[in-house]
């Protein structure tokens, strides 16, 4: 019997190319707000977390769940109407996925998202019809670099996290993956090779997925590390 396995992306900066449309919204959201903030180093320190985390962190640890979250429709609609002229999925993404169907590995999405940026990249690029389980900021108490959003992908994908192998751009999105025990692969949309070299779980980094082999990827060695 064949043992399941699943590939499980992250979206953001993995299926699209789109993180520095993000920045971009954070930089006019904190601008409005008074604030001038790092674009690199907040990219390195929030990418994979979840909005209310971000706006807890920046702006008011006790900021209640109902301000968070308008405060977070403030900026994703920024986003929206930042991205929207320019949504595409990566280079080689609907091919890599097609034969990954092909040869009967399942497929997520795990994302920080919140549903109404699911909606507008998954259905905004027709891709939804693909995957299998699809896991965003609602699903999960905790973002990344908690292994949670990672998990819940894997359970209803109803794979094993040794036979799942994440897709990700951030460097918090590797240390999920890392502590649900599974393996990564890295997409260099975002930040360099280097930025990675700290994470024993990573097995390939790639520009986009024209240069990933699913064979080659499934022949590296699971890794154990467990869940946190």
């Amino acid at each position: 019997m064949t043992v399941p396995r699943a590939f499980i992306f992250d979206m953001d900066g993995t299926i699209v190319d789109n993180m520095a449309f993000h920045t971009k919204s954070w930089l006019a959201f904190f601008e409005r707000r008074g604030h001038a903030i790092d674009a690199d180093e907040f990219f390195r320190s929030t990418a994979g977390r979840q909005g209310h985390e971000i706006m807890r962190t920046y702006l008011d640890a006790g900021l209640t769940k109902e301000d968070a979250a308008l405060l977070d429709a403030e900026k994703e609609e920024l986003y929206r109407e930042l991205y929207a002229p320019h949504l595409e999925a990566v280079a080689g993404f609907e091919e890599f996925i097609a034969t990954a169907q092909q040869e009967d590995v399942r497929l997520a999405v795990a994302t920080a998202a919140p549903p109404a940026n699911i909606v507008f990249t998954l259905d905004g690029l027709d891709l939804r019809r693909h995957f299998d389980a699809v896991v965003g900021a609602a699903d999960v108490a905790r973002g990344k670099p908690n292994p949670d959003v990672f998990l819940l992908a894997a359970e209803r994908c109803g794979v094993a996290p040794e036979h799942c192998i994440v897709f990700e751009d951030a460097p918090l999105g590797v240390e999920a993956a890392r502590r649900a025990g599974m393996r990564a692969v890295v997409l260099t949309t975002t930040l360099p090779a280097e930025a990675f070299a700290e994470f024993d779980n990573v097995v390939k980094l790639a520009r986009d997925f024209s240069e990933l082999d699913i064979g080659e990827l499934f022949a590296t060695t699971p890794f154990t590390q467990q869940a946190q």
